[in-house]
């Protein structure tokens, strides 16, 4: 099994850590690798789009050759794991909680529909124990200027939600072999959502 972590920034490394972990915890046989050209997506069998900032994160892919390449992958089948504003990435709908459409560079592969920012700016910063579909207890969520699911249409569909007090939001959501997370599961110590989308490469 070949995994990719798209490299331009964000928590690069810390994915990359988690999936070798996930790896040896389920026996697979794999490596890891960081993707920043289009030639590193030849041979994927899986890539992991990790936070950040979702806008740089497209116009650098855009400019190396890399969005167009992985956008037809992607769309065309190969898992794909988007954590944060790789959710973001993700996402056939895009907005912003201020300024509205963004118009950014994004992949699309996913019928959901993200609101950046939701939760605020980077001070608004908070964790949350979540209830995630396919997971046996709570999953501790790390949430950094995350954004939310607002919608899922089939077949996507929203598999964790989190109620705000104000509003109930979806924070995760699959579609095939593809998850998006609007939290951080790379910055915890708890491996599972990683296995299971690794499972989901495996079948």
């Amino acid at each position: 099994m070949r995994i990719g972590v798209l490299g331009y920034q964000g928590g690069v490394y810390e994915h990359v850590y988690m999936l070798r972990r996930a790896l040896e915890e389920l026996g697979y046989t794999g490596e890891v690798i960081v993707v920043k050209k289009p030639g590193q997506l030849e041979g994927l069998d899986g890539i992991v789009i990790p936070g950040g900032e979702s806008t740089t994160m497209g116009v650098l892919a855009r400019r190396t050759g890399v969005l167009e390449r992985l956008r037809d992958s992607i769309r065309g089948g190969l898992p794909a794991m988007g954590t944060c504003a790789g959710a973001i990435m993700l996402a056939e709908r895009v907005r912003d909680r201020v300024v509205g459409e963004t118009g950014q560079p994004v992949i699309g592969a996913m019928r959901i529909e993200v609101v950046r920012n939701y939760f605020g700016r980077q001070r608004d910063s908070f964790e949350a124990d979540l209830e995630v579909e396919g997971l046996d207890s709570p999953f501790r969520g790390v949430f950094i200027r995350s954004p939310a699911i607002l919608s899922a249409e089939p077949p996507a569909r929203i598999t964790a939600w989190l109620d705000t007090g104000q509003a109930k939001v979806g924070v995760a959501a699959v579609q095939g072999p593809h998850i998006a997370t609007a939290f951080h599961p790379e910055l915890t110590g708890d491996t599972r959502i990683h296995r299971m989308w690794l499972r989901v490469i495996k079948k």
